[in-house]
């Protein structure tokens, strides 16, 4: 019988993490790396991006630090390029450069809310794309994982209707691609955090009242750990989750059916 924790392996593969000089991000390209992958880890923020590159580089996998502005699409292709050249291919891309704020959408800058609709979707797709053309032309298919939010799929008492569209866009963009790119053998799918504690989350949680009115819409009554994204993050980039395409996982604690 096949070890089923072997699938959860990244052995072999080039993972492109997007949004990675801090927070979720900075996690994500440390579990790929422990999981095995050579990782691309890209943000706009260099400084931050080489101290992200450094702890890779401690798990023993080859890591590139790539300087990008995701509203840029000349920069996602030379992102992808820089990966294929120097690592050899793309097989998983983590999108998940974003940016966010709350505002009452009356009280709203309109450059603003489509500044945050140009990062954490054209962005995406614009990456996405970039690398889709990579895996087509490996021919060794991929995995896609787009970081949305359970903002995406409910509602709380916080103002953000800019960045909840942004989020609900790359669930209608997730599932497009995925129809599109299964007979190349690319997985689509996306993540869907709750409220974990992060570089964008901690003006919000560091008032308390907000952060009681996040933990009161939250079934399981706490803010999330940022280790708990490890898992659900693995099925859908590793072979243990080769039968899973078009879809969104919830990781929120129970925050979307509040």
């Amino acid at each position: 019988m096949t070890d089923p924790c072997a699938a959860f392996r990244l052995d072999g593969r080039v993972a492109v993490v997007t949004g990675a000089s801090s927070g979720l991000g900075a996690s994500f390209a440390t579990v790929l790396a422990r999981a095995g992958a050579d990782v691309v880890v890209a943000a706009r923020r260099r400084d931050m991006l080489d101290t992200v590159a450094e702890a890779v580089l401690a798990e023993g996998r080859r890591c590139l630090a790539v300087p990008t502005d995701v509203t840029d699409p000349a920069q996602c292709t030379a992102l992808v390029d820089v990966a294929v050249e120097e690592l050899g291919g793309v097989h998983v891309l983590i999108n998940n450069a974003g940016a966010g704020y709350a505002r009452r959408s009356e009280r709203d800058d309109p450059l603003r809310a489509a500044r945050l609709l140009e990062v954490n979707l054209l962005g995406a797709y614009q990456v996405a794309v970039a690398a889709g053309q990579a895996m087509i032309a490996g021919e060794r298919g991929g995995s896609v994982v787009n970081i949305s939010s359970a903002l995406a799929l409910t509602t709380t008492e916080l103002p953000q209707a800019a960045y909840s569209a942004s989020k609900a866009g790359l669930l209608g963009m997730t599932r497009d691609l995925a129809r599109q790119w299964a007979r190349h053998g690319i997985r689509v799918n996306a993540l869907a955090p709750g409220f974990f504690s992060s570089e964008m989350t901690a003006p919000l949680l560091s008032h308390e009242s907000s952060a009681e009115s996040v933990r009161s819409v939250t079934a399981l009554g706490r803010i999330g750990r940022v280790d708990e994204l490890a898992g659900p993050l693995l099925l859908l980039a590793s072979d243990a989750g080769s039968y899973i395409t078009g879809t969104t996982l919830g990781v929120d604690g129970g925050m979307a059916m509040h």
